[in-house]
């Protein structure tokens, strides 16, 4: 059986690593083939190495929590690379003042009732609407999608929501909880709400668990990342792949469907054909790919957000600030463009040279994209005036990279699950044996997509047999 995987980002090197894996270990009778249009594999897994600095342009960690992307970085022999953030305050930009989030709060919900009365980040008004989720009923019986939102908002208030919440959750997103599905999102905190009725009493429970187990040492935090940056996971897995089966700048038109398998059509006018296809580009790379009879309402309609990641190097004397911590988001109601901002140098101790400071801001989210378009003069300048209102920045920085990625944030809005399964159902009736795998669709985090491309690997094998044992005469 032959195989082609689609796509180099972190989704396609995970299929094409677990693949491999078990076609040696399994001995089975198949071959594979990774194409990716770009010169480089990694997809949005780009380092910047200059001037001693290391500078994420995409993604800066994953999740500790979620095993597949600390299990796959072992496999490739990078267990010893591996670096916990810097744990710190952070804070929610509210007009034009900095508030510490809130000891106890995950993800915004609160579990400590001192913190939470004490912050000034929401007016008593606010904290007694939140400390309604105590007697509020369930939303229902958790079987039809809603908004993050509309459950956010129903459970714990405006306030608590457009302040704390909202800040927090749109920000992975870059969209707008009022659009973004429950269930596609955060299905956890509707599991805990239909067990305990109260979202609060339930995150409680939740962490008092955590807590009686007994700690290991120092505590750690929740993000892990590289000596060398994200970029050397990426190095590390195309490093265990076979040269020949990885094919860079190679540019796929189309896919078209034939008696036996698919014949993948490039750029360069040539062919090539396989029985299984794994396919873990972007949706809209995806689109152009495939049949135009495949584009209905159904398929192909998640939609998607534009945004910028800025980084800048200065002298640590340069950056002022009062504030001892890791970043803060922004309040949507506060009159910024900046929607986050990350202490970089304070989070992760090796991306700066000592005496530097590394800044790392975000803009862009949906609905407020334009941004993403200004040159690079017209975003440092409006994302300085922004850290300005806050902090003394003094001067420019000693260099700056803005990277803009286009389109490239998968918007999950109600009833995205049902959209996804009738997008899959349609594939598997009019187009068997192709999958498809990414940030599109069930997840936007590396743990998330590595996952992923590790089910298609299962998906595409389970009809592959083992090669034949050969009989000596």
């Amino acid at each position: 059986m032959k195989i082609a995987i689609i796509g180099g980002g972190i989704t396609g090197l995970s299929a094409a690593y677990y693949l491999q894996k078990e076609i040696l270990a399994k001995n089975l009778d198949a071959e594979y083939h990774l194409y990716e249009a770009d010169s480089r594999l990694g997809g949005k897994i780009q380092t910047d190495y200059s001037d001693g600095f290391i500078i994420e342009k995409g993604p800066d960690s994953f999740l500790a929590r979620k095993m597949s992307a600390f299990r796959l970085a072992k496999e490739v022999g990078l267990e010893g690379e591996l670096l916990y953030n810097q744990t710190g305050q952070a804070y929610v930009l509210k007009e034009e003042t900095l508030h510490p989030i809130p000891g106890g709060a995950v993800m915004g919900i609160p579990t400590k009732w001192g913190p939470f009365v004490k912050t000034k980040l929401f007016s008593p008004l606010g904290k007694a609407r939140a400390a309604g989720d105590l007697i509020i009923p369930k939303s229902g019986d958790g079987s039809d999608d809603q908004s993050l939102g509309k459950f956010f908002r129903t459970r714990l208030g405006d306030e608590v929501v457009d302040y704390l919440i909202d800040p927090l959750l749109s920000g992975i997103y870059a969209g707008n909880i009022d659009n973004l599905s429950l269930k596609a999102t955060f299905p956890q905190f509707e599991e805990i709400e239909q067990k305990h009725r109260s979202l609060i009493l339930g995150m409680k429970s939740s962490m008092a668990q955590k807590e009686e187990q007994p700690a290991q040492g120092k505590a750690k935090g929740n993000f892990l990342s590289f000596k060398k940056g994200l970029q050397s996971l990426v190095d590390s897995i195309e490093n265990h792949l076979d040269e020949d089966v990885v094919h860079k700048n190679a540019s796929i038109t189309l896919i078209k469907k034939k008696e036996s398998g698919y014949e993948i059509n490039f750029k360069d006018q040539s062919t090539a054909y396989f029985d299984r296809v794994i396919i873990t580009t972007p949706l809209d790379v995806v689109k152009n790919m495939l049949p135009e009879d495949l584009h209905t309402d159904d398929f192909m309609e998640i939609p998607s957000t534009s945004v910028a990641t800025v980084a800048m190097a200065f002298d640590e004397e340069q950056v002022k600030q009062e504030f001892e911590g890791t970043g803060f988001v922004v309040s949507k109601k506060s009159n910024y463009t900046i929607t986050a901002c990350t202490w970089t140098h304070k989070k992760w101790s090796h991306v700066a040279p000592k005496g530097k400071a590394l800044l790392r801001c975000y803009v862009g989210r949906a609905g407020e994209e334009e941004i993403v378009e200004k040159s690079d003069e017209e975003i440092l300048e409006v994302v300085l005036k922004d850290l300005n209102k806050i902090m003394n920045v003094e001067g420019r920085p000693s260099f700056f990279r803005i990277t803009r990625w286009r389109q490239s944030m998968p918007q999950y809005e109600v009833g995205h699950k049902q959209k996804l399964k009738k997008m899959r159902e349609l594939l598997d009736k009019e187009m068997p044996g192709i999958h498809l795998a990414g940030a599109s669709y069930e997840g936007l985090g590396l743990p998330d997509c590595i996952t992923q491309g590790e089910k298609a690997v299962h998906k595409v094998l389970s009809s592959v047999p083992e090669k034949p044992m050969a009989v000596s005469k």
